[in-house]
Protein backbone atom coordinates (compact mmCIF):
# COMPACT_ATOMS: atom_id res chain seq x y z
CA UNK A 1 0.00 0.00 0.00
CA UNK A 2 1.00 3.49 -0.64
CA UNK A 3 2.54 5.66 2.31
CA UNK A 4 -0.71 7.62 3.24
CA UNK A 5 -0.60 11.27 5.90
CA UNK A 6 -3.41 13.22 7.15
CA UNK A 7 -3.22 16.34 9.26
CA UNK A 8 -5.42 18.47 11.49
CA UNK A 9 -5.38 21.51 13.33
CA UNK A 10 -5.43 21.97 16.99
CA UNK A 11 -8.57 24.32 18.31
CA UNK A 12 -9.35 27.03 20.72
CA UNK A 13 -12.73 28.12 21.93
CA UNK A 14 -12.73 31.95 22.63
CA UNK A 15 -16.22 32.43 23.02
CA UNK A 16 -19.47 30.50 24.10
CA UNK A 17 -17.97 27.54 26.19
CA UNK A 18 -20.30 24.80 27.85
CA UNK A 19 -23.45 26.76 26.46
CA UNK A 20 -22.09 26.22 22.62
CA UNK A 21 -23.74 22.83 23.05
CA UNK A 22 -27.20 24.71 23.92
CA UNK A 23 -26.97 26.60 20.49
CA UNK A 24 -24.89 29.48 21.41
CA UNK A 25 -22.62 31.32 18.38
CA UNK A 26 -18.92 30.76 19.43
CA UNK A 27 -16.05 31.46 18.25
CA UNK A 28 -13.51 29.28 18.07
CA UNK A 29 -9.85 29.39 16.24
CA UNK A 30 -7.71 26.68 14.86
CA UNK A 31 -3.98 26.73 16.11
CA UNK A 32 -0.86 26.45 14.67
CA UNK A 33 -0.01 23.17 16.20
CA UNK A 34 -1.78 20.35 15.52
CA UNK A 35 -1.61 16.36 14.92
CA UNK A 36 -0.67 13.83 11.98
CA UNK A 37 -1.13 10.30 11.03
CA UNK A 38 0.60 8.13 9.09
CA UNK A 39 0.02 4.91 7.81
CA UNK A 40 1.96 2.52 5.10
CA UNK A 41 2.53 -1.17 5.12
CA UNK A 42 3.62 -3.76 7.97
CA UNK A 43 4.92 -6.83 7.50
CA UNK A 44 2.96 -7.96 10.82
CA UNK A 45 -1.05 -9.00 10.95
CA UNK A 46 -3.15 -5.94 12.23
CA UNK A 47 -2.24 -2.66 13.46
CA UNK A 48 1.20 -1.42 15.01
CA UNK A 49 0.02 1.74 16.63
CA UNK A 50 2.25 4.87 17.56
CA UNK A 51 1.74 8.00 19.40
CA UNK A 52 3.96 10.20 19.78
CA UNK A 53 4.09 13.48 21.81
CA UNK A 54 5.39 16.76 20.16
CA UNK A 55 8.83 15.50 22.40
CA UNK A 56 9.20 12.64 20.19
CA UNK A 57 8.23 10.78 22.96
CA UNK A 58 5.90 7.80 22.61
CA UNK A 59 2.91 8.15 24.87
CA UNK A 60 1.10 5.32 23.12
CA UNK A 61 2.11 1.89 21.65
CA UNK A 62 0.05 -1.11 20.88
CA UNK A 63 -0.74 -3.92 18.31
CA UNK A 64 -4.30 -4.16 17.41
CA UNK A 65 -6.16 -7.06 15.83
CA UNK A 66 -8.86 -7.04 13.47
CA UNK A 67 -10.74 -9.02 16.07
CA UNK A 68 -10.11 -6.50 18.55
CA UNK A 69 -11.60 -3.76 16.54
CA UNK A 70 -14.56 -5.73 15.49
CA UNK A 71 -15.62 -7.02 18.89
CA UNK A 72 -14.74 -3.17 19.94
CA UNK A 73 -12.56 -5.57 23.24
CA UNK A 74 -11.48 -4.54 26.14
CA UNK A 75 -7.77 -4.60 26.47
CA UNK A 76 -6.93 -3.43 30.44
CA UNK A 77 -5.82 -0.40 29.77
CA UNK A 78 -7.63 2.02 29.01
CA UNK A 79 -5.92 4.73 26.50
CA UNK A 80 -5.69 1.69 24.36
CA UNK A 81 -9.29 0.79 25.21
CA UNK A 82 -10.76 3.77 23.80
CA UNK A 83 -8.35 3.80 20.56
CA UNK A 84 -10.20 -0.16 19.92
CA UNK A 85 -12.99 2.09 20.24
CA UNK A 86 -12.47 4.96 17.97
CA UNK A 87 -11.45 2.10 15.28
CA UNK A 88 -14.34 0.29 15.76
CA UNK A 89 -16.89 2.90 15.32
CA UNK A 90 -15.14 4.43 12.40
CA UNK A 91 -15.32 0.79 10.88
CA UNK A 92 -19.08 0.76 11.59
CA UNK A 93 -19.53 3.71 9.48
CA UNK A 94 -17.04 2.27 6.57
CA UNK A 95 -16.24 -1.66 7.29
CA UNK A 96 -14.09 -1.56 3.46
CA UNK A 97 -11.31 0.10 5.13
CA UNK A 98 -10.45 -2.60 7.47
CA UNK A 99 -10.03 -6.58 7.33
CA UNK A 100 -9.03 -9.44 8.87
CA UNK A 101 -5.82 -9.60 7.05
CA UNK A 102 -4.55 -5.74 7.59
CA UNK A 103 -1.15 -5.47 8.17
CA UNK A 104 -0.60 -1.77 8.92
CA UNK A 105 1.72 0.42 11.17
CA UNK A 106 0.03 3.55 12.00
CA UNK A 107 2.29 6.64 13.47
CA UNK A 108 0.59 9.68 14.94
CA UNK A 109 2.74 13.08 15.84
CA UNK A 110 1.54 15.78 18.01
CA UNK A 111 3.33 18.73 17.34
CA UNK A 112 1.74 20.76 21.16
CA UNK A 113 2.04 19.08 24.31
CA UNK A 114 -0.35 16.64 24.67
CA UNK A 115 -1.27 18.32 28.28
CA UNK A 116 -1.89 21.37 26.52
CA UNK A 117 -5.47 20.25 25.83
CA UNK A 118 -4.95 21.89 22.45
CA UNK A 119 -7.20 18.67 20.67
CA UNK A 120 -5.70 15.08 21.01
CA UNK A 121 -8.86 13.49 20.90
CA UNK A 122 -10.58 16.04 17.86
CA UNK A 123 -7.35 15.83 15.92
CA UNK A 124 -7.03 11.88 16.43
CA UNK A 125 -11.16 11.67 15.17
CA UNK A 126 -10.68 13.88 12.45
CA UNK A 127 -7.54 12.39 10.96
CA UNK A 128 -9.26 8.55 11.48
CA UNK A 129 -12.26 10.10 9.31
CA UNK A 130 -10.23 11.22 6.63
CA UNK A 131 -8.65 7.37 6.10
CA UNK A 132 -11.79 6.11 6.43
CA UNK A 133 -13.64 8.64 4.25
CA UNK A 134 -16.16 9.09 6.75
CA UNK A 135 -17.93 12.10 8.48
CA UNK A 136 -15.98 13.18 11.50
CA UNK A 137 -18.52 14.64 13.77
CA UNK A 138 -20.54 11.23 12.98
CA UNK A 139 -17.51 9.99 14.31
CA UNK A 140 -17.07 12.12 16.92
CA UNK A 141 -20.80 11.66 18.26
CA UNK A 142 -20.48 8.13 18.67
CA UNK A 143 -17.43 8.46 20.42
CA UNK A 144 -16.18 11.30 22.86
CA UNK A 145 -19.12 13.05 22.07
CA UNK A 146 -19.43 17.38 22.56
CA UNK A 147 -20.57 19.84 20.44
CA UNK A 148 -18.19 19.51 17.43
CA UNK A 149 -16.85 22.93 17.23
CA UNK A 150 -13.40 20.86 17.86
CA UNK A 151 -13.88 19.13 14.33
CA UNK A 152 -14.80 22.06 12.58
CA UNK A 153 -11.11 23.78 13.74
CA UNK A 154 -9.43 20.54 12.55
CA UNK A 155 -10.61 21.09 9.50
CA UNK A 156 -10.79 24.62 8.49
CA UNK A 157 -7.81 27.06 8.95
CA UNK A 158 -9.38 30.00 9.73
CA UNK A 159 -12.00 31.39 12.62
CA UNK A 160 -15.15 30.39 12.61
CA UNK A 161 -18.47 31.59 14.27
CA UNK A 162 -19.73 27.60 15.12
CA UNK A 163 -23.38 26.93 16.13
CA UNK A 164 -25.07 24.00 16.82
CA UNK A 165 -28.72 24.38 15.10
CA UNK A 166 -31.04 21.17 15.32
CA UNK A 167 -27.81 19.29 16.49
CA UNK A 168 -26.18 19.97 13.31
CA UNK A 169 -22.89 22.02 12.88
CA UNK A 170 -23.53 25.41 11.42
CA UNK A 171 -19.65 26.62 10.26
CA UNK A 172 -18.86 29.97 9.07
CA UNK A 173 -15.92 30.96 8.15
CA UNK A 174 -14.66 34.92 9.40
CA UNK A 175 -11.87 37.25 8.98
CA UNK A 176 -11.26 37.62 12.84
CA UNK A 177 -7.42 39.54 12.69
CA UNK A 178 -7.60 41.59 16.07
CA UNK A 179 -5.35 44.73 14.99
CA UNK A 180 -4.41 44.74 18.91
CA UNK A 181 -3.79 40.99 18.56
CA UNK A 182 0.34 41.74 20.26
CA UNK A 183 -1.88 42.81 23.26
CA UNK A 184 -3.79 39.07 23.66
CA UNK A 185 -1.10 35.96 25.27
CA UNK A 186 -1.93 32.64 26.43
CA UNK A 187 -1.09 31.13 29.53
CA UNK A 188 -1.43 27.71 30.46
CA UNK A 189 -2.61 26.81 33.76
CA UNK A 190 -0.25 23.76 34.56
CA UNK A 191 -3.23 21.38 34.42
CA UNK A 192 -5.41 19.49 31.46
CA UNK A 193 -9.05 19.84 32.33
CA UNK A 194 -10.91 16.52 31.46
CA UNK A 195 -13.84 17.80 29.02
CA UNK A 196 -16.14 15.25 29.24
CA UNK A 197 -16.39 15.68 32.96
CA UNK A 198 -16.76 19.29 33.10
CA UNK A 199 -19.73 18.98 30.32
CA UNK A 200 -21.09 15.80 32.00
CA UNK A 201 -21.28 18.15 35.05
CA UNK A 202 -22.47 21.02 33.37
CA UNK A 203 -25.88 18.99 31.85
CA UNK A 204 -26.05 17.81 35.25
CA UNK A 205 -27.04 21.10 36.20
CA UNK A 206 -30.77 20.65 34.26
CA UNK A 207 -31.27 24.62 34.12
CA UNK A 208 -32.59 26.58 31.29
CA UNK A 209 -30.25 28.57 29.70
CA UNK A 210 -32.18 30.35 27.24
CA UNK A 211 -31.09 34.03 28.46
CA UNK A 212 -27.05 33.21 28.39
CA UNK A 213 -27.23 31.94 25.36
CA UNK A 214 -28.76 35.25 23.36
CA UNK A 215 -26.06 36.87 25.70
CA UNK A 216 -23.04 34.98 25.05
CA UNK A 217 -24.49 34.69 21.41
CA UNK A 218 -24.13 38.94 21.47
CA UNK A 219 -20.99 38.79 22.50
CA UNK A 220 -19.19 36.66 20.43
CA UNK A 221 -20.72 38.46 17.31
CA UNK A 222 -19.28 42.20 18.98
CA UNK A 223 -16.02 40.45 19.86
CA UNK A 224 -14.77 39.65 16.57
CA UNK A 225 -16.08 42.49 15.01
CA UNK A 226 -14.74 45.21 17.55
CA UNK A 227 -11.54 47.13 16.48
CA UNK A 228 -11.05 48.70 20.16
CA UNK A 229 -9.33 46.89 22.17
CA UNK A 230 -10.90 48.42 25.53
CA UNK A 231 -14.52 47.14 24.30
CA UNK A 232 -12.85 43.68 23.55
CA UNK A 233 -11.79 43.51 26.95
CA UNK A 234 -14.87 44.60 28.59
CA UNK A 235 -16.52 41.68 26.34
CA UNK A 236 -14.20 39.27 27.55
CA UNK A 237 -14.66 40.37 31.53
CA UNK A 238 -18.40 40.81 30.35
CA UNK A 239 -18.96 36.28 29.06
CA UNK A 240 -16.81 35.90 31.97
CA UNK A 241 -19.12 37.29 34.57
CA UNK A 242 -22.15 35.66 32.54
CA UNK A 243 -20.44 31.95 32.31
CA UNK A 244 -19.32 32.49 36.16
CA UNK A 245 -23.50 32.61 37.09
CA UNK A 246 -24.53 29.90 34.46
CA UNK A 247 -21.59 27.65 36.43
CA UNK A 248 -21.70 28.91 40.05
CA UNK A 249 -18.07 29.03 39.81
CA UNK A 250 -15.43 32.14 40.45
CA UNK A 251 -13.58 33.50 37.65
CA UNK A 252 -10.25 32.34 37.07
CA UNK A 253 -9.35 36.02 37.52
CA UNK A 254 -11.37 36.13 40.69
CA UNK A 255 -9.71 32.90 42.38
CA UNK A 256 -5.94 33.42 40.88
CA UNK A 257 -5.18 36.19 39.67
CA UNK A 258 -7.39 39.15 41.07
CA UNK A 259 -4.10 41.45 41.75
CA UNK A 260 -3.92 41.09 37.74
CA UNK A 261 -3.99 44.71 35.43
CA UNK A 262 -5.66 43.00 32.61
CA UNK A 263 -8.49 40.88 31.41
CA UNK A 264 -8.21 36.88 31.71
CA UNK A 265 -11.03 34.46 30.58
CA UNK A 266 -11.08 30.73 30.51
CA UNK A 267 -11.05 28.57 27.23
CA UNK A 268 -12.73 25.65 27.29
CA UNK A 269 -13.79 23.74 30.26
CA UNK A 270 -13.04 26.02 33.53
CA UNK A 271 -10.64 25.94 35.90
CA UNK A 272 -7.64 24.33 33.59
CA UNK A 273 -5.33 24.53 29.95
CA UNK A 274 -5.25 27.77 28.42
CA UNK A 275 -6.64 31.22 29.66
CA UNK A 276 -7.02 34.12 27.26
CA UNK A 277 -4.99 37.45 28.62
CA UNK A 278 -5.21 41.05 27.38
CA UNK A 279 -3.05 43.76 28.49
CA UNK A 280 -1.54 46.76 27.29
CA UNK A 281 1.93 45.55 29.05
CA UNK A 282 3.93 42.25 28.32
CA UNK A 283 2.34 40.14 31.71
CA UNK A 284 5.26 37.54 31.58
CA UNK A 285 6.53 38.79 34.62
CA UNK A 286 3.67 38.62 36.57
CA UNK A 287 2.28 35.15 35.65
CA UNK A 288 5.59 33.67 35.83
CA UNK A 289 5.65 34.92 39.51
CA UNK A 290 2.76 33.29 40.17
CA UNK A 291 4.36 29.85 38.66
CA UNK A 292 2.83 29.77 35.54
CA UNK A 293 5.81 29.48 32.51
CA UNK A 294 3.52 28.29 29.16
CA UNK A 295 3.42 32.00 28.08
CA UNK A 296 2.53 32.40 24.52
CA UNK A 297 1.39 35.46 22.36
CA UNK A 298 -1.57 35.52 19.97
CA UNK A 299 0.74 34.89 16.83
CA UNK A 300 2.78 31.82 18.33
CA UNK A 301 -0.36 30.05 18.41
CA UNK A 302 -2.90 31.05 16.12
CA UNK A 303 -3.13 30.08 12.48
Amino acid sequence: MEKQTFYSNGKLLLTGEYLVLNGAVALAIPTKFGQTLTIHASEKLGIQWTSYNHDQQIWLEALLTFEQILKNEKVGDEKVNTLINIIHQAHLLDSTVLHENVAISIETHLTFPRLWGLGTSSTLINNLAQWFKIDAFNLLKMTFGGSGYDIACAKNDSPILYRLQADLPKIKSIAFNPIFKDKLYFVYLNQKQDSQLAVKAFFNKQATFDKPIKQISKITKKLFETNKFNTFCQLLEAHEVIMSEVLEQSTIKESLFSDFNGSIKSLGAWGGDFVLVASEENPMSYFKSKGFHTILSYTDLVK
